[in-house]
């Protein structure tokens, strides 16, 4: 059975953000995420993922540090000056430090959108791979996985660099670290590039976490175009032991909707 896991920013909206873990397992999941973590209260948090019995998926990289938030929020992966190095891998070993204390296995980096100067897109490429091992031995260190995300840029990210998951896959392969990997989102690559379940079959062993959505849309497995029994039959044949992450917006009860993914799971 997969390992499903709530994305508590899209869902429950009608309730506090810290009710939402312990929403989640009375809603039948034992695992939650979400997104950025920096203005969140970590000691709370802790308490309430704690007293749910919830296990967080995973969270972004992210900071609490105004000085470093405001380089790697303009520069991200995409330019190799010496400040945006020092500002990730500060961002990092920040995050990484609330992934311990949360118990949080994987990390998410997204890479930015693409430079507006006269920079190649080969060069943009190159300096991904060299931000991520700038970066990898402090994954390998902590034992916690860094998963890049391709996001599509048809009709949600207009402007992002890394758009294909075939491009993604290529980088970490290059990286060569086992902490770095893909964060493959079937909702972003069918709108991308489609044939989701060759390429989930082909790059398996380089995709650290999934994300789901049904297209068009972004609601929930089921309301859309992808037969996603078949998605995650796949997946599970695969011997997949990590998490599958519902970043959908409910079209009915969250709940109810949960229920109903994790009936196509079977």
């Amino acid at each position: 059975m997969l390992k499903l896991s709530a994305c508590l920013p899209m869902m429950f909206g009608a309730i506090d953000f810290y009710d939402r873990f312990q929403a989640t397992k009375d809603a039948g999941l034992d695992y939650a995420e979400f997104w950025g973590w920096s203005g969140l209260d970590i000691s709370k948090l802790k308490d309430v993922i704690d007293a749910a019995g919830i296990k967080i998926a995973t969270a972004c990289v992210d900071t609490v540090k105004p000085e470093v938030a405001d380089i790697f929020g303009k520069k991200r992966l995409l330019t190799r000056d010496a400040d945006a190095f020092d500002a990730f891998y500060k961002a990092c070993e920040e995050s990484i430090k609330v992934a311990k204390k949360l118990d949080i296995p994987s990390l998410i980096v997204t890479t930015g959108n693409t430079r507006s100067d006269n920079i190649t897109r080969y060069e943009q490429h190159a300096n991904i791979i060299l931000m991520l091992k700038h970066v990898a031995p402090l994954f390998e260190d902590a034992g916690v996985t860094l998963n890049v995300e391709p996001l599509n840029i048809l009709c949600n990210h207009m402007g992002y660099y890394l758009a294909s998951s075939y491009e993604a896959f290529e980088i970490c392969s290059v990286v060569g670290s086992p902490r770095v990997k893909v964060l493959y989102d079937i909702y972003h690559q069918q709108i991308t590039e489609g044939n989701l379940i060759p390429t989930i079959r082909k790059y398996f062993d380089l995709i650290g976490h999934f994300h789901v959505a049904d297209v068009p849309g972004r609601h929930e497995p089921g309301t859309g175009e992808i037969n996603y029994r078949n998605v995650f039959k796949a997946i599970n044949e695969l011997g997949y032991d990590k998490y599958v992450g519902l970043e959908y917006s409910p079209t009915v009860d969250t709940a109810e909707t949960l229920r109903k993914v994790t009936e196509l799971c079977k």
